[in-house]
């Protein structure tokens, strides 16, 4: 467009805008000069640019939180709990009621948790705040509950106070308790999705009362310190508990006798076998547990102090699924044991040796060739020298180590465990070689690993 036709656009929207001015009744009114061309090129535009854009309005960006807003701020601490365990997060909630609110919202927080209740002190407490506390369970998802120091009567009354309970717990342990066989058939009578069952020290429960009470539901099971618990214990479980993965027990009477209660129909479900301290088994019992039980991925033969280096060899070749073995406290265990468990237990990743006194670095060099384990327990092995050392520093999937006690290792030796660079945790408690210049050297080497001094 040329200048000259710009500028009659120019004086014809003046003019058109005076005419309206003086049609809304402002004729003679008196204007500044230029006013209606101002309007007109407002209106108009320069005849040689386009329209102007109207610059939009900024939304005022938010103001920072100071920390007393920052750390009660909802979408931060929804992240900030990730970091802690559930067991940290019990203090978390007592912090203030906007970190309790958040940490009870969900059960998620307290996975794996039980509530723990010693009955002596609660007769003194009333029902009110025991019903608060019920509510907590509750309203935190909480699925296991551990009574201490109870009696048939306090049994009752938790049945009473807590009706909630018959299909919300799916877990009880009994510690300490004076229960009858009658308490413990009321308990599990009320429980109808219980699936866990402990009991430690339970000395008023007889055999009569397992075999009158176990419930099939139950998968895992745990007997420990009970007096009156010895074979014919062993035969309910094996008869009543098809189901059953997992079976701990400790106690002291139980003999070979009582593993061969276990048949094939455990073989498919039971994977877990835990046995501490049961001073009568021997070898014979061993052959009972490869036999019933061929599928074990997990077990333990901790305390049980008559097991030879026969028995391991029945372990290490008729049970080739396992992955955690504990031989600690079997002071009969020799480094043919370890050549054994070397040659056939290929998939093992756990390994725990603690207090096997007559274990020394040939046996040490056994383990070494492992290329799966990753956790290995040493714990006051007396005879491990350096040389052992040496050869653990080839293991490269170990990621943790327990050297703890071991009274033959030097600084020297123990320096040289930088190698295993994929280690993870370091256990050196009460070893004489273990100097502060020696931890400084770890710690400088070893930056990811948890050196426990």
């Amino acid at each position: 467009m040329s200048s000259v036709s710009a500028q009659g656009v120019v004086e014809r929207a003046s003019a058109e805008l005076s005419r309206r001015i003086t049609g809304l009744g402002l004729r003679g009114r008196k204007r500044s000069p230029g006013v209606v061309e101002r309007m007109a090129n407002a209106l108009c535009g320069p005849a040689s640019t386009a329209a102007p854009r109207i610059p939009r309005r900024r939304r005022p960006s938010p103001r920072p939180l100071v920390w007393s807003q920052f750390i009660l701020e909802e979408r931060f601490l929804e992240k900030f709990f990730l970091y802690f365990t559930p067991n940290e997060r019990k203090t978390l909630a007592q912090v203030c009621t906007k970190w309790r609110d958040i940490l009870y919202s969900s059960p998620r927080w307290w996975s794996g948790l039980a509530a723990v209740l010693d009955c002596r002190e609660l007769r003194s407490e009333s029902g009110c705040c025991m019903q608060r506390f019920y509510n907590s369970v509750i309203r935190r998802g909480i699925r296991g509950v551990i009574l201490i120091s109870a009696t048939d009567d306090d049994i009752n009354e938790l049945i009473k106070q807590f009706p909630l309970s018959a299909h919300h717990l799916h877990a009880i342990g009994l510690k300490g308790c004076t229960i009858t066989d009658r308490g413990l058939e009321a308990i599990l009578d009320h429980l109808q999705v219980l699936f866990e069952l402990e009991l430690t020290g339970c000395n008023e429960i007889t055999e009569a009362g397992l075999w009158a009470c176990l419930t099939p539901r139950i998968v895992s099971l745990t007997l420990t310190d009970c007096i009156n618990i010895a074979d014919e214990a062993v035969g309910a479980v094996a008869q009543l508990l098809p189901s059953l993965y997992e079976f701990s027990l400790q106690a002291y009477h139980v003999t070979d006798a009582a593993l061969g209660y276990f048949s094939p129909k455990q073989s498919a479900s039971l994977s877990i076998l835990r046995l501490h301290s049961c001073w009568e088994l021997t070898n014979h019992g061993v052959v009972n547990i490869v036999h019933s039980l061929p599928n074990l991925t997990v077990l333990s033969l901790s305390g049980c102090s008559k097991v030879t280096d026969e028995g391991v060899e029945l372990l290490a070749e008729n049970l080739p699924r396992l992955r955690s073995l504990d031989l600690s406290w079997c002071p009969r265990v020799t480094d043919n044991a370890l050549e054994y468990i070397a040659c056939d237990l290929n998939h093992l990743e756990e390994l725990t040796l603690d207090r096997c006194v007559h274990i020394t670095d040939i046996g040490v060099g056994y383990i070494s060739t492992m290329q799966s384990l990753v956790a290995l327990f040493l714990r006051w092995c007396s005879q491990v020298r350096d040389f052992g050392v040496q050869h653990l520093c080839g293991m490269r999937s170990l990621q943790l180590l327990s050297l703890a006690g071991c009274p033959l290792l030097t600084s020297g030796g123990l320096s040289s465990l930088i190698q295993l660079r994929q280690l993870r945790e370091l256990e050196l408690t009460n070893c004489p070689g273990a100097s502060p210049e020696l931890f400084d050297y770890l710690h400088e080497h070893l930056p990811r690993c948890l050196i426990v001094e």
